[in-house]
């Protein structure tokens, strides 16, 4: 079918003007009549001369006007084309799923392979997804990277209003479907990254350093050699700060603040920062061990700011038991050592100092909730019965907040179920809520990562909080607690109540059940005081032990029924001993009160059978997977459970693992092990 080429608007008003003038002709005529006949005859003489005249032009130079206009369009489009082709900045046209259309030369140059581009723009930019195309009128930019360049792509959806009557603006996703296209331009920013690179490589870091046991290292040398020990020391951490060009000046005689620019920091990464070690394979025999701790702030504005961190950093590294470095920007945190167990420290100045301050805040309020992690265990339980015998010695009213528990905890819980005790003493997390006001103190004992406490709710609600865990901090540790007692070398969360109860005075006695539930948690969390075990331990059991504790009666409490004995005697049959020397094995949770309980017990007789080095133990409960990790003194396990989300301690941790099958949690384990070999971690 042959299209007829219409003109349109002041274009086609200009090439009839010669008939539009006839009707003024005409009217001109019709006037020369009224004058006289004879010129009226003369005027329509010359006008039928002009009419004709007209026509034949008009009807001889319409077809060749038109052509020229079509010649002129053509032209304009072809120039148009070459003005895109010739663009120095890279064009391309895509359609609306991603497929490149058409694209300068330019363009071309950059993404080199163009079929791979048409079967989607994605192949050559895995940025721009097709959720990342433009999809209405505003600009979408993305961020791509093509071998070592970096480009800023800027998308606009462009839209032909020419299309079957549609409403372009009521019916856009037609429109995007049918009749509309992608425009693309590329922004070299790779110079600007650069500069921007070297700008942040020359921002001024923030460090802090701190000497964890120095009070206890001078104290354990003579004079002669206390000066050695500080040369020693100090030549050691000044020869590694002058390698990064560092400016340090010692605040403290433990605590050296320093700056360097962070272009240093990709180093002390690389090395992970071998200060920690150098300093600790100090020795002059005396048997004595120095540690250190490193706090670097990173990645805020201004200079405070990343001292800030930097202070946030070495609270962190030192919650965490010390022997470390920690780097902090935001939100984020990295973790460098810390492979080695605490150094138990033999003064209890930290523990009567905060012990001094919990009573301090329990007399400011009116009643004391107390909580500990969920699917509680005998530690947690015992060091909550021990903060709820402070509050009751100091007149407050106290409450346990019980979820789920663990069967270990059932024998012990039993004996709080009588007269002696008032029947609100154990309350649910909903009558929790309900009681929490701005007069309650709420006390968290062995958890320090608000996601995992029994009833996180209770923390936004609570506008006083008090932490008590022996568990290495985290970097999501609860944020809002006015008194953070973390001592990482602690064997547990009793053994810290214990030592605070000593402290407290008001002539506070514990009951004898109150004593045996802090024994019993201190332990099953040294494993029959076979694991992480100090002097301060066993003074806080003589102190249970004075209080009534009866060794027997609680040993008796935690002998196993036959079933839990089976399937652990089948999990160790099936243990299977990775690189020889790493036990993982499954624990069965069917039929099982306690399947998290009979796991660690699984994972602490793995520990006893020759060459074994760490031992992981996984068991399938409640739509979980939970790990329970253990070593002696060769494995962090801890660092290790941390990398997938848990945490603990150097030598017990563990891990819950959601929407994972055993055989994938394996995997996990395997993957991990092997990462920590290749990165010198084991």
């Amino acid at each position: 079918m042959k299209h007829k080429v219409k003109l349109k608007g002041i274009l086609k008003l200009y090439l009839r003007w010669p008939v539009l003038l006839s009707v003024l002709f005409v009217a001109m005529d019709i006037r020369l009549f009224l004058y006289g006949r004879q010129a009226g005859i003369t005027g329509l003489f010359f006008l039928l001369l002009y009419i004709l005249a007209s026509s034949i032009v008009y009807s001889t130079s319409r077809k060749r006007m038109q052509r020229e206009l079509i010649e002129f369009a053509m032209n304009y489009g072809h120039l148009q084309m070459e003005i895109a082709r010739n663009l120095t900045v890279p064009y391309a046209i895509l359609n609306e799923s991603g497929h490149f259309l058409w694209g300068n030369d330019e363009f071309v140059k950059v993404i080199v392979n163009k079929k791979a581009a048409r079967r989607n723009i994605s192949n050559i930019f895995p940025e721009i997804t097709t959720d990342r195309l433009p999809h209405d009128y505003n600009l979408q930019v993305v961020h791509v990277k093509l071998k070592d360049r970096y480009y800023r792509a800027d998308m606009r959806l462009v839209i032909s209003e020419n299309i079957g009557g549609l409403d372009i603006k009521d019916d856009i996703s037609q429109l995007i479907d049918y009749n509309s296209i992608i425009s693309l331009f590329l922004h070299d920013e790779t110079d600007m990254m650069e500069l921007e690179q070297k700008r942040e490589e020359e921002n001024l870091v923030a460090g802090l350093l701190y000497i964890d046991n120095y009070d206890e290292l001078i104290d354990s040398i003579d004079d002669v050699r206390q000066s050695l020990m500080t040369a020693l020391i100090d030549r050691k951490i000044n020869k590694y700060l002058q390698g990064i060009d560092a400016i340090a000046k010692k605040i403290e005689k433990d605590k050296i603040f320093f700056v360097f620019k962070q272009r240093y920091l990709a180093e002390l990464k690389a090395n992970r920062f071998s200060i920690l070690d150098e300093v600790r394979n100090i020795n002059i025999g005396n048997g004595q061990v120095a540690t250190i701790s490193i706090g670097i702030g990173i990645g805020k504005d201004t200079f405070a700011e990343r001292y800030d961190l930097a202070r946030a950093a070495i609270d962190l590294a030192l919650g965490r038991g010390g022997d470390q470095a920690v780097i902090k920007g935001g939100d984020q945190e990295q973790f460098f050592g810390g492979k080695n167990v605490q150094v138990e420290r033999n003064t209890r100045v930290k523990a009567r100092v905060k012990a001094h301050a919990l009573k301090e805040l329990i007399e400011s309020k009116e009643r004391v909730i107390v909580m500990g992690h969920s699917i509680g265990d005998v530690d947690s339980f015992g060091a909550s019965v021990g903060i709820y015998r402070i509050a009751h010695t100091l007149n407050r009213k106290a409450h346990i907040v019980l979820g789920d528990m663990n069967s270990s905890v059932k024998p012990i819980e039993a004996r709080f179920y009588t007269k002696e005790y008032e029947d609100d003493m154990m309350i649910n997390s909903q009558m929790a809520i309900d009681l929490i006001d701005e007069s309650s103190l709420l006390v968290i004992v062995d958890v320090n990562r608000g996601n995992h406490t029994e009833c996180p709710e209770l923390i936004n609600l609570a506008q006083t909080v008090v932490v008590i865990d022996h568990h290495r901090q985290a970097g999501d540790a609860i944020d809002k607690a006015v008194l953070f007692y973390i001592e990482p070398y602690a064997s547990s969360a009793s053994e810290m109540v214990a030592e605070i109860s000593q402290y407290i005075g008001s002539g506070l006695k514990l009951r004898p059940a109150e004593a045996e539930a802090m024994y019993a948690g201190i332990m099953i969390d040294t494993n029959y005081f076979s694991a992480r075990t100090g002097v301060r331990t066993f003074e806080a059991m003589a102190y249970l032990r004075r209080s009534g504790a009866d060794s027997v009666r609680v040993r008796k409490a935690f002998r196993e029924d036959l079933g839990e004995y089976k399937v652990r005697a089948a999990a160790i049959q099936d243990t299977e001993l990775y690189k020889d020397v790493y036990a993982i094995a499954e624990s069965q949770s069917e039929g099982i009160e306690s399947p998290t309980v009979v796991a660690s017990k699984i994972a602490n007789s793995l520990l006893d059978i020759n060459g074994v080095k760490a031992s992981f133990v996984l068991t399938k409960y409640k739509g979980k997977i939970y790990i329970s990790a253990r070593s002696i003194d060769e494995v962090n396990v801890q660092v290790m459970m941390e990398r997938i989300g848990g945490g603990g301690h150097i030598n017990m941790a563990g891990a819950q693992l959601t929407d994972k099958s055993i055989a994938e949690a394996k995997d996990i384990i395997r993957k991990q092990i092997d990462n920590m070999i290749e990165e010198g971690e084991i």
